[in-house]
């Protein structure tokens, strides 16, 4: 992080032609984010059907699923998944089997988006031994979740050190077919979030800068003591993209991706929750 430097002197040579995006392209990466978000639900209504849940309709899983995301901007990392689990209760899910399917999702998606930002990690690390220790890990993890017999027990493990009881329905073969929906996933969030930077600077290159996105994300995630990652995601963020877009670019374009993400996601979870809480609110006057 050393190596950022982001200061004041870095913002005044800022090219103020970097403040107007392309709106057509901006508009773009925000309707893919938007459904990159709505995948992510539809990947957890599935995992929940694969541990012998009941089906939920993809609208309401994008409902239930955008809500719980609210959590995510409350200190630490428990609160996401414990809404969902309210939610999801109201749709004839077991708790358990929700907190399981979001949980079990949690680590698939954190382990294929490392997968993704592995050169990231390799770039700020002067020796490049940081990313080659990284690439044989996350390799490894990718080849056990494909390995029934070994997914089990990862997944087991997994839910024990985030206070789940293990699920008995767990099938092993599912663990190849989550990989590849969070594969896809991760690459609609990657490609938005590269398509968001092109409509600010045009020459910034696919490659490097949609996986730095990932990456970021990773770390940020990891830091339990930041909500939704806030500042160590955006110094991370800089740090990968400096070298491609500049220090100065890099710290707008941070900023810029955290008022993207949290706009196109807490903008439609607060129109669902409203939603929800009127619908409940008939329903209790009904009822009484």
């Amino acid at each position: 992080m050393d190596r950022v430097e982001l200061d004041l002197a870095a913002l005044r040579e800022l090219d103020v032609d970097l403040l107007k995006p392309n709106l057509l392209l901006l508009t773009t990466s925000s309707l893919l984010l938007l459904f990159g978000y709505a995948i992510s639900a539809a990947n957890w209504a599935r995992i929940v059907s694969d541990l012998g849940g009941p089906q939920i309709p993809r609208t309401d899983a994008v409902r239930l699923f955008m809500i719980a995301n609210l959590g995510r901007y409350i200190p630490g990392k428990v609160w996401q998944i414990t809404g969902l689990a309210a939610l999801a209760k109201g749709r004839g899910v077991p708790p358990g089997t929700a907190v399981g399917a979001a949980v079990l999702g949690q680590g698939i998606a954190l382990v294929v988006a490392a997968g993704l930002g592995i050169g990231s990690y390799a770039s700020i690390s002067p020796t490049g031994h940081v990313g080659l220790i990284a690439g044989v890990l996350i390799g490894c993890v990718l080849i056990l979740v494909a390995i029934p017999v070994s997914f089990r027990a990862g997944a087991e493990l997994w839910l024990r050190l985030r206070g789940t009881a293990p699920i008995e329905a767990l099938d092993p073969i599912s663990g190849l077919r989550w990989l590849i929906l969070y594969l896809f996933n991760w690459i609609v969030y990657a490609l938005a979030f590269w398509i968001m930077v092109v409509s600010f600077s045009s020459n910034a290159s696919l490659i490097p800068v949609a996986t730095a996105f990932p990456a970021a994300y990773v770390l940020g995630y990891l830091m339990i003591f930041a909500p939704a990652g806030l500042g160590v995601r955006e110094g991370f963020l800089i740090a990968f993209l400096a070298p491609h877009l500049g220090v100065g670019p890099s710290g707008v374009i941070a900023i810029i991706a955290r008022m993207w993400t949290t706009l196109i996601e807490v903008v439609p979870a607060s129109v669902f929750w409203l939603q929800h809480t009127t619908t409940k609110r008939v329903g209790e006057s009904a009822v009484q």
